[in-house]
């Protein structure tokens, strides 16, 4: 078996280590422009953060024959993607940067619109837009990332696959809806 990566000699990691020890954990062998990284996560911050906010309004504001149940499922996506906020939030001060939680610039950041929806099948259609967008969100930045940071390249893939049970669930309910709210 060829050896295409060499391994870093165990005296370079303990040099090396030494270094710049107040960057904590981006060290030497980290490959990516870490500024480019810290402004797509703010986005993908700013994005979960409208996503909470909508699905909590539209669990409050869930009406009908089917209110009920897809307003429980509304709450469940928002706390998944407060959840996912946090992560990304304490990502960012891994990587050395500071999470932008300002509602000031909350719109312009993200990626998802904070669409109210007035009947049902708005709120589950508004919500399965900003999941999929979302999920195409999630996708660049992992093939951005390539293997250059493979821990915030983990991280976004585990969002990813919740993002997509989210839009899978949202379809799922959408066609359950009775064709004239739909």
């Amino acid at each position: 078996m060829t050896d295409t990566h060499p391994l870093t000699d165990v005296a370079t990691l303990r040099r090396q280590a030494r270094q710049h020890i107040e960057r904590g954990a981006v060290t030497a062998g980290y490959g990516a422009d870490r500024d480019r990284v810290l402004a797509l996560l703010n986005e993908a911050l700013a994005t979960e953060i409208v996503c909470v906010l909508r699905y909590r309004r539209h669990h409050f504001m869930a009406r009908g024959i089917h209110g009920q149940s897809v307003g429980a499922e509304f709450l469940v996506h928002s706390n998944e993607e407060q959840g996912h906020a946090d992560l990304l939030a304490a990502r960012i001060v891994q990587l050395g940067g500071e999470p932008d939680f300002s509602p000031d610039r909350l719109r312009e950041r993200s990626h998802a619109e904070y669409v109210p929806g007035s009947t049902l099948a708005e709120m589950i259609r508004e919500n399965l837009v900003a999941e999929r967008i979302a999920i195409d969100s999630y996708r660049d930045m992992v093939a951005y990332l390539g293997d250059q940071d493979p821990t915030t390249s983990h991280l976004l893939k585990q969002i990813l696959a919740v993002e997509e049970e989210h839009a899978d669930e949202l379809a799922d309910l959408l066609e359950g809806m009775p064709a004239h709210d739909v």
